[in-house]
């Protein structure tokens, strides 16, 4: 299930991607509807992964740190909330097997998990970081 962190940092990139100017963490927050304090720390942890940067000063504030076109759904979500994957046998970033599998590889189990895993991923990488909807700039 998807964090309502994970929702907040997808709005807050959405804002970047319509102002396209770096913007103070009120002015993020109050576009996007998040709690100022939990932004911080979401942007600083998008900071980490490269997603976003800072900037000092009078004009500073938060940017993204490459085009929106450049940054996925997934990325955004495995950078907040971890690997994509329902458990970890099927993760391709965190994999490990399970306590309790016999057989990592017979494991009817992992393999629809497997196909759920793709298909999250195929849908989440495709889609990009955009302006809100009806705010886009022209």
């Amino acid at each position: 299930m998807l964090s309502q962190k994970a929702r907040y940092a997808l709005r807050a990139l959405g804002h970047l991607a319509e102002t396209g100017e770096a913007q103070t963490v009120q002015e993020i927050a109050e576009a996007a509807r998040v709690p100022k304090k939990f932004l911080e720390l979401i942007l600083l942890e998008l900071k980490t992964r490269g997603i976003v940067l800072s900037r000092r000063g009078r004009t500073g504030g938060y940017a993204l740190a490459r085009p929106a076109g450049s940054i996925s759904y997934a990325e955004v979500i495995r950078a907040i909330d971890g690997p994509l994957a329902l458990a970890p046998c099927a993760s391709r970033t965190a994999y490990r097997a399970c306590e309790d599998c016999e057989d990592v590889e017979t494991c009817e189990i992992r393999a629809v998990l497997l196909a759920a895993r793709d298909a999250t991923a195929k849908i989440l990488e495709a889609r990009k970081i955009s302006p809100p909807r009806g705010r886009r700039k022209p």
